[in-house]
């Protein structure tokens, strides 16, 4: 049970809305955690122009600091984490920090990164807060409606994770987890989609959080939770007691669109400069390049078994 502990207080600090999917806050009902200084959205704002990208020549980006291996704290810069700018001693990496670093290199933009609730990522970069939301987000037809989406720069498959010795561990597709008691994380396609779409299984309430999901399912308070293969593999490459179950080609698998796996960059609607510029860059990777740049943030994820 202490090492069960352990590892949901270190997925909190280093591991959100599924990130995928789920639906963001309206403008008036979230604020920013902190804020971000010198934001070329902030001035466009201002001046009622969306269309000028970064002004200032620093790409201010937001996340939760807390999704691994998409994005999570750390105390030191190791394996090139950066400083989070909001919250002194404390700096930002994984998937989502790789990503962007790669963008604000080929744009000759520096970054910074701010960290919020994920309900207060899209109010963010509608209010002209910060330029862009790197965190994990589905390209949802939802989330279009409030934001223009970069991308995509992810494409994450749909999977469940069980224990390696539960009784559904040797599942072939959704239909053999009827029965099965699960969850999934609050506001995400994971958990208002795809966990409905299991016949007979037993749904309960969703998690708060991708470390509180996870924990249900070391605990055994569910036999299964459904999340993204990023999210998964990132799981098992901590803890080897769980194995995925990627029902892809089975012809038994959840039914998802491209928006619900298509993870992309929202940037303010009219921000047609900035996401031009990010779209150049994402043009000239494929998903092989994006796998492996994936590959990397798992491998140096700060959760150890």
């Amino acid at each position: 049970m202490k090492k069960i502990f352990a590892f949901a207080m270190a997925l909190a600090m280093s591991l959100s809305l599924a990130a995928c999917g789920g639906t963001a806050a309206p403008a008036a009902s979230a604020s920013a955690s902190g804020s971000a200084s010198g934001s070329a959205s902030a001035s466009a704002a201002a001046s009622g122009d969306t269309s000028t990208g970064v002004e200032d020549g620093v790409l201010t980006v937001a996340m939760e600091c807390a999704y691994a291996p998409y994005n999570w704290s750390q105390p030191d810069d190791s394996n090139g984490a950066v400083p989070i700018s909001n919250a002194n001693g404390e700096y930002a990496n994984g998937y989502d920090i790789m990503m962007a670093q790669k963008l604000c290199e080929a744009n000759g933009w520096k970054l910074e990164v701010v960290r919020m609730d994920w309900d207060s990522l899209i109010p963010a970069v509608q209010a002209g807060t910060i330029d862009a939301v790197i965190a994990g987000q589905s390209m949802t037809a939802e989330r279009a409606e409030e934001v223009d989406f970069a991308g995509p720069y992810l494409y994450a498959t749909i999977v469940c994770l069980t224990k390696a010795d539960s009784k559904f561990a040797d599942a072939k597709g959704l239909s053999d987890l009827a029965g099965g008691t699960c969850t999934s994380q609050l506001g995400t396609i994971w958990y208002d989609t795809c966990l409905p779409q299991i016949q007979g299984a037993k749904v309960q309430t969703a998690a708060e959080s991708a470390p509180a999901m996870l924990m249900a399912l070391e605990t055994g308070t569910v036999d299964f939770v459904c999340t993204d293969m990023p999210t998964a593999q990132g799981a098992v490459a901590a803890y080897p007691d769980l194995k995925v179950l990627n029902f892809a080609n089975s012809g038994d698998d959840f039914k998802v669109s491209d928006e619900d796996v298509n993870i992309g960059i929202s940037v303010r609607k009219g921000n047609t400069v900035l996401k031009d510029d990010l779209n150049k860059v994402l043009s000239t990777m494929n998903a092989d390049d994006f796998n492996a740049l994936m590959a990397k943030a798992i491998s140096v994820q700060p959760i150890g078994g």
